[in-house]
């Protein structure tokens, strides 16, 4: 099974290796086994990275090279010890240092690696990272984030990791068909409205502050702060959120639609306004308002 291809594949002479990656001369100390691996990063420059289209999701998508071929970026944005397969966004590492959840994550290390392998399997932390790699380091930093204290803002990350999660199994699924990817792509994106509806409610009760990630994203070009969630945490409602109960999910989009609007100005007194995340919520605010009046719960004064 072939989950990328490498860049050497597209070069034309194969004596040469083309590089994506590189090993930070630097060692990671992981907080979990006290032991140390290398950090891999993406090399930037040269034609490897070509910014195509802007998803209505906010995932930026890049254009295959012809000298490299396929990349994904996201997959260097996690961290994942090959030692206790522990896994973090970068920036956490050196912050762990609470024993209790430690503990916690050194006791479920076999657990956690059965669940990756069962998605993903045939992972392995120890050399470049293919597309599976790296949707494995996120499955297992999803698991991690399970443990980890409020203060690390786990629930906004949990849900950042769902939606990124959804965007690599959709990419598997396009590499190799056939594997449930596709199906596995859904219970993420399911997963995703659900933390990200989690993560604004314990903000709001002060339960648990979101302020502990340092780029909201939800992709890696971009960040689009707090405005950002709200408009992923209805967009994702309105494309993925359940329909058995049909008054509740009519209910949660009149919610999510005066959300849109309070946040972005959208509405009545709307006009053209510059900007991706203005123009997709535009969009998003009409698809709403269209699905509502369907169903005859929205007056006309109150669309524009």
């Amino acid at each position: 099974m072939a989950y990328y291809r490498k860049s050497s594949d597209m070069n034309k002479n194969p004596g040469k290796k083309l590089s994506i990656s590189f090993y930070s001369k630097q060692k990671v100390l992981c907080p979990v086994c006290k032991k140390e691996f290398a950090k891999e990063e993406l090399l930037t420059g040269s034609g490897r990275m070509i910014a195509g289209q802007l998803t209505d999701e906010l995932r930026r998508i890049f254009e295959p090279s012809a000298k490299y071929g396929v990349i994904y970026p996201m997959i260097y944005s996690i961290g994942a010890c090959p030692n206790c397969h522990v896994a973090f966004l970068w920036n956490d590492f050196p912050l762990l240092q609470d024993e209790g959840t430690i503990s916690k994550l050194l006791d479920t290390e076999t657990e956690r690696k059965k669940s990756v392998e069962t998605i993903f399997p045939h992972y392995n932390l120890k050399r470049e990272k293919t597309l599976l790699d790296g949707a494995a380091s996120y499955y297992l930093a999803l698991l991690c984030y399970e443990h980890m204290p409020k203060q690390f803002s786990p629930t906004i990350k949990k849900a950042q990791i769902c939606l990124r999660l959804a965007w690599l199994c959709g990419d598997l699924e396009g590499l190799c068909p056939g594997y449930n990817f596709n199906y596995i792509q859904q219970r993420f994106y399911r997963k995703a409205l659900f933390f990200y509806q989690e993560a604004l409610e314990f903000e709001t009760s002060h339960v648990e502050s979101i302020a502990g990630i340092s780029n909201f994203g939800p992709d890696i070009d971009k960040n689009y702060g707090y405005d950002g969630v709200i408009y992923l945490n209805s967009l994702l409602e309105f494309k993925y959120g359940q329909v058995e109960n049909i008054p509740e999910r009519l209910k949660r989009l009149e919610e999510n639609k005066r959300s849109i609007a309070r946040i972005f100005g959208l509405g009545k007194s709307s006009k053209n306004k510059p900007g991706p995340l203005l123009e997709h919520s535009r969009q998003l605010y009409d698809n709403i308002t269209a699905v509502l009046k369907d169903a005859n719960i929205i007056d006309d004064d109150d669309t524009d």
